[in-house]
């Protein structure tokens, strides 16, 4: 059983963000796509998500669409270590959590900057990724 993370591909945080998941998820469970990759287009398509209002993190788990904050605190929950308590902040209200995350996801290319291209993956980690262009 997997996961798939969306996201987008040309944003700094981002990527590192992929890369902190990939060091604290071991057994692999989370595959990743870059949202302007064809096979992240092809996967928003087909789930029904509207670009428009999410571009930062989608999370495709169990057949079912997670975004925002809940995306982030699903991804939590499966990495080693303490980082999976910041699960218990699902109790929060979404509409709480959310407010915080599209704020800090509106000044994330001000604050950490975005690449012209997608991130290429290492040789290391390329099985990890169902796309690469």
């Amino acid at each position: 059983m997997s996961a798939i993370i969306l996201f987008d591909g040309v944003c700094n945080f981002c990527n590192g963000s992929v890369n902190f998941i990939i060091e604290r998820d071991k057994t692999g469970y989370f595959k990743f796509a870059p949202l302007q990759s064809e096979i992240g287009e092809k996967l928003l398509r087909e789930n029904g998500v509207d670009k428009a209002q999410t571009d930062s993190v989608i999370l495709i788990e169990d057949g079912k669409v997670y975004t925002h904050s809940t995306a982030a605190l699903r991804i939590a929950r499966k990495l080693e270590g303490r980082w999976s308590w910041f699960y218990r902040l699902i109790i929060v209200p979404g509409f709480i959590r959310d407010g915080f995350y599209k704020l800090f996801a509106k000044y994330r290319y001000a604050m950490f900057g975005k690449q012209e291209a997608c991130m290429l993956p290492t040789p290391e980690v390329r099985s990890r990724f169902l796309a690469t262009n």
